[in-house]
C-alpha cells in the first residue's frame, strides 16, 4: 500500500506541470497565433464558397456564360474552389513552420523534460 503514494506523486507533478504550461503566456500566444490564422482563413473560405453556391443558384445566366469552348464561369469557379483549398493548405503549412512549430517544439521540450524525469506517463 505504501507504494501507491510515491507512484502517484510524480503523476500529480506532471499534471501540475501540464496545467502550468497551459496557463503560460507562451502557450496562450501559441493559441492566439493559431486562432489568428485559422478563424480569418475559415471565414474567407466560407464566404468564397458561399459566393459560388449563391451565384450557382441565383445567377445562372452569369455562371453559364461561356468563356471559351465548353468552359463556363461555373466550371472555372468550381475549379478555383480546389485551387483555393490547396493555397490555404500551403499558406497554413508555411505559417505553422514559421510561427506555430517553433513554439510548440519549445513547449513539448519543456513537458518532455518532466515526462523523462518521471517515466513515460508522468
Amino acid at each position: 500500500m505504501s507504494t501507491d503514494t510515491p507512484a502517484s506523486a510524480p503523476a500529480e507533478s506532471a499534471a501540475e506541470r501540464y496545467l502550468a504550461v497551459q496557463r503560460s503566456d507562451e502557450f496562450a500566444g501559441l493559441r492566439r497565433a493559431l486562432r489568428g490564422f485559422v478563424f480569418p482563413m475559415t471565414v474567407a473560405f466560407f464566404l468564397w464558397y458561399a459566393l459560388y453556391v449563391i451565384l450557382s443558384a441565383y445567377a445562372r445566366g452569369f455562371m453559364g456564360t461561356k468563356l471559351f469552348g465548353n468552359i463556363n464561369v461555373a466550371l472555372v469557379f468550381g475549379l478555383l474552389q480546389f485551387v483555393s483549398t490547396f493555397v490555404i493548405a500551403w499558406l497554413y503549412a508555411r505559417f505553422a513552420d514559421r510561427r506555430i512549430d517553433p513554439v510548440a517544439d519549445r513547449i513539448r521540450a519543456e513537458i518532455g523534460e518532466v515526462t523523462h524525469e518521471h517515466g513515460p506517463r508522468g
